[in-house]
């Protein structure tokens, strides 16, 4: 099981686009521009330089309230 995954879609500014995940096969949650967004694991893999990961698909945003 992979320790990283590899972020698909979500914002073009986004810093990183490998990043670590535990545990792996939940929901990743990205602190971004005041606010969070939000990737699901799907069942699909993608060659990277850090290896074969496990792709997570962007699916929503939330704020972070003041």
């Amino acid at each position: 099981m992979s320790s990283k995954a590899v972020l698909e879609g979500g914002p073009d500014d986004l810093p990183e686009r490998i990043v670590p995940i535990t545990p792996p096969g939940q929901e990743l949650k990205i602190p971004h521009r005041g606010g969070y967004e939000h990737f699901k694991v799907t069942s699909r893999h993608q060659d990277s330089p850090e290896g074969r990961l496990p792709v997570y698909e962007w699916w929503e945003r939330t704020e972070i309230a003041e």
